[in-house]
């Protein structure tokens, strides 16, 4: 696998090595071993899939508050998506600044999420399916949330938002 350390300190982008033949190719895409070695939380409690039926719909930007934080590891396994984190930690050097992929299908990357950053997407195309791994479960009670159009995040989506949530679209405005 090769890592490749984002603007954001702790978001990896994880590419598969392919070992290719004339089946098709073979490759990894976690490894406890080489994430603790990049020092990325290999611990995975829970995994979930969310299908998206329709083409420019906006999930999130989520996250679980401490003592319930969760690192995700994400891949797109169906169509496209434009990936999005938000650094919500005080203390980092890129403290509400954002970074974006596209993940898709077709290539197999991976975006590793840390502790105390949002994450969210929108589909590039009807049918999209995201896989998650998380290093904790799911707490309704720490679940949180910033607004997907927050002007302190200045995310440029690349498309009209289609379908979001009532939750998604009413979060307030973050506060610094």
């Amino acid at each position: 696998m090769i890592f490749t350390e984002t603007a954001v300190p702790g978001v990896v982008v994880i590419e598969p090595e392919r070992i290719a033949d004339e089946r098709g190719f073979f490759a990894r895409s976690f490894c406890a071993r080489e994430f603790a070695a990049h020092g990325l939380n290999s611990h995975v409690e829970q995994c979930n899939v969310s299908f998206n039926r329709t083409k420019g719909t906006v999930r999130g930007l989520h996250f679980q508050r401490s003592p319930h934080a969760e690192a995700k590891l994400v891949r797109c396994t169906a169509g496209s998506v434009y990936d999005v984190i938000v650094d919500l930690r005080p203390d980092s050097p890129a403290f509400c600044r954002h970074v974006s992929i596209e993940l898709n299908a077709r290539q197999h990357t991976l975006l590793y999420v840390p502790e105390g950053v949002a994450h969210g997407f929108q589909t590039l195309e009807d049918d999209a399916e995201v896989f998650y791994q998380m290093s904790a479960p799911f707490h309704r009670d720490a679940a949180a949330g910033v607004r997907w159009n927050d002007p302190a995040f200045a995310i440029a989506w690349p498309l009209a938002v289609s379908v979001i949530s009532e939750r998604d679209r009413s979060y307030p405005d973050f506060g610094r």
